[in-house]
């Protein structure tokens, strides 16, 4: 009996190393997901067909994994099935990674019933999609965790008493989210965070058919970075305000707000666009569109930095399609043109280098001339762009020193670690020494003027 379990083990599993690949799905040994989640071990990978898995949910310990649909959505189909009263997957590993899942109907007595419930150190989502769960996601008090989400959509997520939500993160030490969709939220936040740091980049917030509370929630402070989103609130949501800001007390460090190049719509008759207490240290916001009724700011901050936002009605700033949720600049725009340098918060720059591409994409920003979440393109742009696609990085991998060719000498030049931070800035120097860099890949992206370029490059 023991060489019959072993066969059947390796006819599902490959070995690099240590690490195993697991196979799950209709046509493999194990065709469930919960089936493997109490075998697999520290660094495994595990591959989950396309389909539906209704009912199945699993409790995950081990770290450093990557659970991955492939040819399409695995799909949780929980029919408010979770596991441990808590969530479809209870995630208590450290360094985990999941992408290509869909996460549905998660429900429990205490009505907070997620599609993920995390419990582990650092967690990256990529691809997923979560909907009609009490929460989509449900993060536990872990100071210091870090969050990375992108590519995802959450959608009508949330319970009737708004005390869940399309995603909440709790206390944590960072939650980076771009690219993704929240919308159509039921009563609670399309994204709420009580982590002492929040960059939230090129994302769309939108209450559409939905009856959000706020669009974005940030209740403890912290330092807070909102770049070339789309945040529309619609007539159907709880909230007055969209974005709120320290409304249960400034408790986490470094309360600052920044926001820059967003393009934020009040489709409601009355509200704030952003609310923040009298002790906010620090608001600063350039480049914005605010449009439709509303008050720009509410609440009186010890700094507030503001230049080159714009407000008016909805119609004034000729969207392409603001019924259609379509944001772009048409050419006769008050918006074009009329942006500023807004500099730095802290290492971040403020200057967005993508726009949010619908649904839960991104795509190149090829400049910041203009106010708001989109630059509209001309030939100039487009000529630029092809002049500067092609930068060469030498030597790469590099163990130090490297050279950056076919970029102008007077390029920009910002290095982003893995989870989405600025690990460097450099400016007029194409020689670039990363010897004090811990290893690893770094994204490396250069502008000048109009011109943007990225590559990666590997620190041995």
């Amino acid at each position: 009996m023991k060489k019959f379990i072993t066969s059947i083990i390796f006819a599902v599993v490959t070995y690099a190393g240590d690490a195993a690949t697991w196979l799950v799905g209709p046509s493999q040994i194990y065709q469930k997901p919960s089936q493997v989640a109490t075998l697999v071990q520290n660094g495994d990978t595990v591959l989950i067909e396309a389909g539906t898995y209704p009912g199945d949910v699993a409790r995950w310990t081990a770290d450093n994994l990557l659970i991955k649909g492939v040819n399409g959505l695995a799909h949780l189909k929980s029919g408010g099935a979770v596991y441990g009263g808590k969530a479809i997957w209870v995630i208590v590993g450290d360094d985990v990674t999941v992408e290509n899942i869909e996460f549905s109907e998660a429900k429990c007595p205490d009505r907070n019933g997620a599609g993920i419930r995390s419990e582990g150190i650092n967690l990256t989502l990529r691809h997923c999609f979560f909907h009609h769960n009490e929460n989509g996601i449900l993060a536990g008090d872990i100071a210091s965790g870090d969050f990375l989400i992108e590519y995802c959509e959450f959608a009508a997520n949330g319970y009737p008493d708004g005390q869940a939500h399309n995603l909440y993160i709790n206390h944590a030490n960072s939650v980076t989210f771009r690219f993704n969709y929240s919308h159509d939220a039921l009563v609670g936040h399309e994204f709420k965070s009580r982590a002492y740091t929040n960059l939230i980049y090129c994302n769309r917030f939108s209450d559409e058919n939905g009856s959000a509370s706020r669009s974005i929630d940030l209740p403890n402070g912290g330092l807070s970075i909102l770049i070339g989103n789309i945040i529309v609130q619609d007539p159907n949501s709880e909230n007055s305000n969209i974005v709120g800001f320290g409304m249960e007390g400034l408790s986490n460090p470094n309360s600052e707000l920044y926001l820059a190049y967003n393009t934020l719509v009040n489709n409601k008759q009355t509200g704030s666009f952003v609310q923040f207490p009298n002790a906010t240290p620090k608001v600063k916001a350039w480049d914005n569109i605010f449009a439709g009724p509303g008050t720009r700011f509410s609440g009186a901050a010890a700094v507030l930095d503001t230049a080159a936002n714009l407000s008016g009605s909805v119609a004034s700033f000729h969207f392409a399609d603001a019924l259609g949720y379509n944001f772009h600049l048409e050419p006769s725009s008050s918006a074009i043109g009329a942006a500023l340098d807004p500099g730095l918060a802290g290492a971040v720059p403020l200057t967005p280098l993508h726009t949010y591409l619908h649904p839960a994409n991104s795509e190149n920003r090829l400049d910041a001339d203009d106010v708001g979440a989109y630059h509209i393109t001309n030939t100039t742009d487009a000529i630029d762009a092809t002049l500067y696609s092609s930068p060469i990085a030498f030597p790469n991998p590099t163990s130090g020193r490297f050279e950056l060719k076919n970029l102008g000498e007077g390029s920009e030049i910002f290095i982003f670690n893995a989870s989405g931070k600025v690990a460097g800035n450099f400016k007029g120097n194409n020689s670039i020494d990363l010897s004090r860099f811990p290893s690893g890949t770094y994204l490396i992206i250069a502008r000048e003027g109009k011109k943007t370029a990225q590559l990666r490059i590997v620190k041995l």
